[in-house]
């Protein structure tokens, strides 16, 4: 059976490409009762987008998949806590559940509120948190000398 461990290990794997070509490590993916249906990670600095964040890439390419706006059936699975701005856009899609792994005290929406999210949307935190966690603080540690 695959766990959410599973899932943000993908996650995980796309935090890493961001990594890679220096955008803040973090990725997301989108799981429909069929699996992976999108997968994404930050392309701010690429794309020279500020909207480009992983969730918002992942959530467009899972609205296209599936040729349908609301993801109800859907998890996302994504390395950091949402910001408000995506957490807005998870309210809209409707998501049925959004697993993160290290929470962001600075910018994450629970800052606010956790009722940013749909009423109908589970929140599960935590999943390999540290691993996530280690990752984002090797990269502003690298950026930052």
């Amino acid at each position: 059976m695959i766990t959410h461990e599973d899932y943000m290990q993908q996650a995980y794997k796309q935090a890493l490409m961001a990594y890679e070509i220096n955008e803040i490590p973090v990725g997301a993916v989108v799981v429909a009762p069929t699996g992976i249906i999108a997968q994404a990670h930050n392309q701010t600095e690429l794309l020279q987008d500020v909207t480009a964040h992983a969730e918002m890439l992942a959530l467009t390419a899972a609205a296209n998949h599936l040729g349908a706006k609301f993801l109800e059936q859907c998890t996302l699975y994504v390395t950091l806590e949402p910001c408000l701005m995506c957490a807005g856009a998870l309210y809209w899609a409707r998501l049925k559940r959004v697993v993160f792994a290290a929470s962001d005290a600075k910018r994450g929406f629970e800052r606010l509120s956790t009722q940013v999210l749909h009423p109908h949307t589970e929140i599960i935190r935590g999943i390999l948190e540290t691993p996530c966690q280690d990752l984002l603080q090797q990269f502003f540690r690298k950026i930052r000398q």
